[in-house]
């Protein structure tokens, strides 16, 4: 499944736009401030109902305007679909398919999405809730069964915490800890289980793509546990060794939600002792290495690359790119299309962004 066009109506700066994309490598180009990361944004909030640049919805919102749309085209194996989602700031979101409201919790035909933004070297260089939110969805998107397990995880750990509460109160008996340090133990052991897994699967093609990329030395992609056990009895027998110190504190102290993704360069992590050059080229490696699990499964990502281009020398800029065009469909944009190179290949498209307009190479579509 890859994308095929896309059409905004007053998302950012965007009145109205309408973009033609090939299936496999499109270059967005135009100034600094003329919507080329909006137009990734759009792709993406569209693909997804979320925006990747910020939890502030009316930010998408064009100024003067209440309502944001977002249509995109797709091509599928069973033919074409449409998703279509509309935004009004605190309202719920309309997301239809093919012209039919999507249920609630339904999943929409989609591509897989993976974005690289300057700003997201956070998932690198930040706290370690953005890495282990990132890969509780790279096992959602491995493993879609398997998506409900940080939710179920999620909400044994509210019901743990509020029961802490009461029982500071004094008006709730500690040993009702009981039954919650069970039903924590049992998703967290599994939750565990499809962390340990992921990373595993992730990981030698991590450190092939950072070498690749320009690493000096060896990097290294591990999960790193809070719990010792792996097992439902021995995390909840954790847990209750634990109950007084999180009585203490009011919260569940201990336990997968306190889990690390460590990312390591020459035995130093990254986080910590990374330059943010380095930073830049783990977070890419990161994502190339999970698209290369994931197309070797059948399923690449659609890539969404911005400003990735610009602060890499001529050789990384050839290896960039070869990764790119490798496999699937990908937007990259760039302020220059020299600084991509191929983007003069016939098989590239290259579409043009100038103050809220964009322009493909396709005769029949403006915006």
């Amino acid at each position: 499944m890859h994308l095929t066009r896309v059409r905004m109506r007053d998302f950012r700066n965007y009145e109205r736009g309408e973009v033609a994309l090939g299936p496999g490598l499109n270059v967005v180009a135009g100034a600094n401030g003329a919507g080329k990361t909006n137009l990734l944004e759009a792709i993406y909030f569209g693909l997804t109902a979320r925006s990747c640049r910020t939890s502030n919805e009316r930010e998408m919102v064009r100024l003067g305007t209440r309502v944001a749309r977002v249509e995109l085209e797709l091509a599928a194996e069973d033919g074409a679909h449409v998703l279509e989602v509309g935004l009004e700031p605190g309202q719920e979101k309309r997301v239809r398919v093919d012209g039919t409201p999507l249920e609630r919790g339904g999943d929409p035909p989609r591509p897989l999405v993976s974005v690289f933004l300057p700003d997201r070297l956070d998932l690198v260089k930040g706290a370690p809730a953005g890495r282990r939110a990132h890969l509780d969805r790279v096992v959602a998107a491995l493993w879609p069964a398997r998506a409900t397990t940080r939710a179920a995880y999620s909400k044994a750990l509210a019901q743990r915490n509020a029961l802490i509460g009461r029982v500071r109160a004094g008006v709730a008996a500690a040993d009702l800890l009981d039954a919650w340090d069970a039903e924590l133990a049992r998703h967290g052991a599994q939750l565990m289980a499809d962390r340990a897994a992921a990373a595993e699967l992730v990981s030698p093609a991590f450190a092939e793509r950072a070498a690749e990329l320009g690493l000096p030395d060896p990097a290294e992609l591990r999960y790193a546990p809070r719990c010792a056990g792996t097992d439902p009895d021995t995390i909840r027998a954790e847990l209750a060794d634990r109950r007084q110190g999180d009585l203490d504190r009011g919260f569940t102290t201990h336990g997968p939600h306190r889990d690390e993704l460590a990312m390591r360069h020459g035995g130093r992590p990254l986080r910590a002792l990374g330059s943010q050059g380095q930073q830049r080229i783990a977070l890419l490696a990161l994502l190339f290495a999970e698209r290369d699990v994931l197309a070797a499964r059948g399923t690449p990502p659609l890539m969404l690359l911005d400003d990735v281009m610009s602060e890499l020398d001529a050789a990384r800029r050839d290896r960039l790119a070869a990764l790119v065009r490798a496999e699937g469909q990908a937007v990259v944009t760039t302020t220059d299309t020299n600084q991509v190179p191929g983007a003069d290949a016939s098989d590239v498209t290259v579409i043009t962004v100038a103050a809220g307009t964009a322009v493909a190479h396709d005769p029949g579509v403006t915006a």
